[in-house]
């Protein structure tokens, strides 16, 4: 599934291109996606200006004067831009067609998301898709402080913590494998067992886990493609644990192991990350 890193990459894309132009057409062609797309929603952005492309965790939001669109990828969903008289492929469900610009988003799976909050329903933070979500990772509200009192008194283990998306955004398994990692902690520890100084070590490696992909463009998801239509710089060549199960750990050189915690792949180290 796209990632914080993964959705940024492609809200940056979009923003270079999207805001102060009109939107000429929006075209529907699938409008069976995770919740249906509302009928009039072409209707009501044909010939409107784009303001601004913002994200919030995983969702991309494109703002107009009147309203916001959110935009979900899905598990394995892109928007990229095309040419102008490029034929659509299959998947290909819905077009943002600008006069000298044009987007598609393809949906393998038909997981994603495009849907409308009108200015008059109030704040779109307040978005019943957005409004239990935790801090953004590079914001002012996510510190160490932060991430301890998220965890404290939690007995469930910190990978379905930071998974959970209520305490931090974007942390996905690839992401969460890699911190916990980084700062030595055992995946399978309880959130409460989390000393303050290991919540700090934690917050620290979550920044730097999720810099050094954006960095690179995302994680190596087969489908993942960026605004551009180029594939992502691969970030999964460089990580430490994720699928290498059985591999040498890069610091003690013992095997990395592979559990599964929430129907999810979890990969760690036995002996570099204690509980």
């Amino acid at each position: 599934m796209p990632e914080l890193p993964e959705v940024e990459t492609t809200r940056r894309g979009i923003a270079t291109i999207m805001p102060g132009r009109i939107l000429r057409q929006l075209i529907v062609h699938e409008p069976r996606l995770r919740w249906p797309i509302p009928p009039d929603l072409p209707a009501l952005l044909n010939n409107t200006q784009v303001l601004a492309c913002e994200r919030r965790g995983k969702y991309l939001l494109i703002r107009f004067d009147h309203g916001t669109q959110i935009v979900h990828l899905g598990m394995s969903g892109s928007l990229r831009r095309v040419p102008m008289d490029e034929p659509l492929r299959k998947h290909d469900h819905v077009e943002w067609v600008f006069d000298d610009a044009r987007f598609l988003l393809h949906d393998p799976r038909r997981f994603g998301a495009v849907l409308w909050h009108p200015a008059q329903s109030g704040d779109i933070g307040d978005h019943p898709l957005l409004a239990s979500l935790g801090s953004e990772p590079f914001g002012p509200d996510f510190t160490p402080d932060a991430l301890y009192a998220g965890v404290h008194g939690r007995r469930q283990s910190i990978k379905q913590l930071l998974l959970g998306g209520r305490i931090v955004v974007g942390v996905g398994n690839i992401y969460a494998s890699e911190s916990l990692y980084q700062a030595g902690i055992d995946p399978r520890a309880p959130g409460d067992r989390l000393s303050r100084p290991r919540c700090a070590r934690l917050h620290a490696a979550i920044l730097q886990t999720l810099s050094q992909a954006l960095e690179s463009g995302g994680s190596t998801l087969r489908d993942y493609v960026n605004a551009q239509g180029t594939p992502g710089a691969y970030f999964t060549l460089h990580a430490a644990v994720y699928e290498r199960d059985g591999q040498p750990c890069p610091r003690c050189a013992s095997p990395i192991r592979r559990i599964v915690q929430g129907q999810r792949a979890t990969y760690f180290c036995p002996q570099c990350q204690k509980r």
